[in-house]
């Protein structure tokens, strides 16, 4: 990659907006963590959203930076990269992360940033800069990761249902309350380590580009690791309350059982995803493990209007914030 003449003041304005992206990242998917929690009444949503920081900090040391590197590098053509890509790629993702939160609507952070990158990097030298294996990954996890989580939340409701068929509802709903607490850490530890590692990915490739970073890194600097960790564990800690009652309340009414079950299988789904370094929709898994519980009941359970509005929005997202994300490029072309 050549390296690149990029002002010291730009660049630490452009670390600073991937960390912004980052906060809002976890400002926006706080939901994703807390919602089936606080809407069986398990906990209080301040306690609720603490927990959720903690165990998304706590990520920084089980996880390593597979999906950073796919983010990184494998996304876009590293010979591309320039600040005005990396700009245009922020841009566009926090304005749609804003449009969407704003009318409570649980979109990906995740797929908001591909699409910026993809927007910024087709603006700049058309659909050549694009690297298809990694975008092909990225895609088919769109369809697999709600999917996958419907399987797990569905898999492991039936499988409690069998096991506590002579229990008590009152024993049932006892016993899952602890258990959900389990449930809702594990999944903000796998929220925290695939969604912590993107923005690890975008700050990596700037670095990369202005010679800061050598692209045969095996890791990024460990203080990019520690404050994208930081950033977005403080943005899950002030929650996105928008969206919290769409995400645990308007798919389907959930029970501590089926908290504890939705949480499972979304843990799973990203525990796995994380492991072979795909960029998955955190928001895509727990919606899909969400309606998977519902649906284990019976199908009526789930108000399926709420759910396809969902779905538009995940099939908007990278198309929107990559138009976006084009005019911000072109934009920064004649700013900075």
């Amino acid at each position: 990659m050549q390296t690149l003449q990029i002002s010291v003041y730009v660049l630490a304005f452009l670390v600073a907006l991937a960390l912004l992206f980052d906060f809002m990242n976890g400002f926006h998917d706080a939901a994703n963590a807390i919602a089936t929690v606080v809407s069986t009444g398990v906990l209080k949503p301040q306690m609720a959203v603490l927990m959720a920081a903690v165990f998304n900090f706590t990520a920084i040391l089980v996880f390593g930076v597979t999906v950073a590197a796919t983010v990184g590098k494998g996304t876009i053509d590293p010979s591309v990269v320039d600040h005005h890509i990396v700009f245009g790629a922020l841009v566009g993702a926090i304005f749609w992360n804003l449009l969407t939160w704003y009318y409570g609507i649980p979109s990906s952070s995740s797929h908001a940033l591909i699409g910026g990158l993809v927007g910024a990097a087709v603006a700049k030298g058309g659909t050549g800069t694009l690297v298809a294996a990694g975008l092909i990954k990225t895609i088919v996890f769109i369809v697999l990761s709600p999917l996958l989580g419907f399987v797990f939340g569905s898999i492991m409701m039936v499988l409690v249902s069998w096991i506590f068929v002579r229990s008590t509802p009152q024993r049932v709903d006892k016993w899952f309350r602890r258990a959900q607490l389990v449930s809702a850490s594990m999944y903000s530890l796998g929220h925290g380590g695939n969604d912590a590692q993107k923005t690890i990915g975008i700050i990596w490739m700037l670095l990369i580009s202005a010679g800061y970073s050598s692209a045969h890194d095996k890791m990024p600097p460990f203080w990019v690791i520690a404050s994208c960790y930081s950033a977005i564990s403080m943005g899950t800690l002030f929650g996105g309350w928008r969206i919290v009652k769409t995400m645990g309340q308007r798919i389907t009414k959930l029970k501590p059982v089926g908290g504890f079950c939705a949480e499972t299988g979304g843990a799973i789904t990203l525990f796995m995803a994380t492991a072979l370094g795909v960029p998955v929709s955190t928001t895509h898994t727990i919606t899909g493990a969400i309606v998977g519980v519902g649906s284990s009941h019976k199908m009526s359970a789930v108000r399926w209007g709420v759910a396809g509005n969902i779905v538009w929005a995940w099939l908007l997202t990278i198309p929107a914030s990559a138009f976006i994300a084009a005019i911000a490029w072109w934009l920064g072309t004649k700013v900075f």
